[in-house]
């Protein structure tokens, strides 16, 4: 059984678009860093998950992933605050009980936090599939438009099932 990483922010939630909707709203300088830090610290995390948008069906997904005994599913997400882990944490349980919830301060590599060697990471943000490949892992670029890249891109987390035979 292989150990499969899974995103959360941007492959099973679109809280990456949601949340540059709400700094738009709120006219804030998606390139001002201190800004865009301070955005997400301060964010409430359960209001942004109650009105973000499922991806592709991935809740369910997720849970057949996990049920295949093909896979141990765990779901590594970065966290800005303690906040938005505890809020993550809470919305994850809602759907499954059984799956691992990893939250990895935003400062820190997720390839720091699990063991990466021949693990699976199913990844929106191209920069974390680097680190992990470097540290031995497999990296799953995950993109609901097809893009160019280096990795195998999929947009639905059944694909999976095809690629790991």
């Amino acid at each position: 059984m292989k150990n499969l990483y899974i995103d959360f922010d941007g492959v099973i939630m679109d809280t990456i678009n949601k949340a540059y909707q709400m700094m738009d709203d709120e006219n804030i300088n998606r390139t001002n860093i201190e800004d865009v830090s301070n955005f997400f610290k301060n964010l409430e995390w359960n209001k942004l998950l109650n009105e973000t948008d499922e991806i592709n069906g991935a809740i369910n997904k997720v849970k057949k992933l996990n049920d295949s005994n093909k896979f141990n599913v765990a779901i590594l997400t970065h966290v800005n605050s303690l906040n938005e882990a505890i809020e993550k944490v809470k919305f994850i349980r809602k759907f499954y009980n059984d799956i691992t919830v990893i939250p990895v301060p935003k400062e820190i590599s997720k390839t720091k936090m699990v063991h990466t060697k021949d693990a699976i990471l199913v990844d929106d943000y191209t920069s974390n599939l680097v680190e992990w490949k470097s540290e031995g892992g497999i990296g799953i670029k995950f993109s609901v438009k097809p893009k160019q890249s280096k990795f195998i891109v999929i947009d639905d987390l059944d694909k999976l099932f095809t690629i790991f035979e």
